[in-house]
């Protein structure tokens, strides 16, 4: 599942290096906008809805963080 969804939001936002950092939201990397173009994805993708409690950095920091958390909300 990890190599699917760094394809398919590397895909989305071809402006952002997912495997550039375990830190992305930290770093400044990932802003609030393409969080949520983030969460669109995962949602339309998936079939999953992110609850506003979901929507912290830790949970957007890493690719393996966002895996983590799809897996938990499938």
């Amino acid at each position: 599942m990890r190599e699917e969804l760094l394809q398919l939001l590397s895909a989305e936002n071809p402006e952002v290096d997912f495997t550039a950092s375990e830190e992305l939201v930290d770093d400044g990397i990932l802003d609030s906008l393409t969080i949520v173009s983030v969460i669109g994805t995962l949602s339309m993708e998936y079939g999953i809805e992110i609850p506003y409690e979901e929507i912290i950095p830790e949970n957007f920091n890493s690719i393996d963080a966002m895996v983590a958390m799809v897996q938990r909300l499938q």
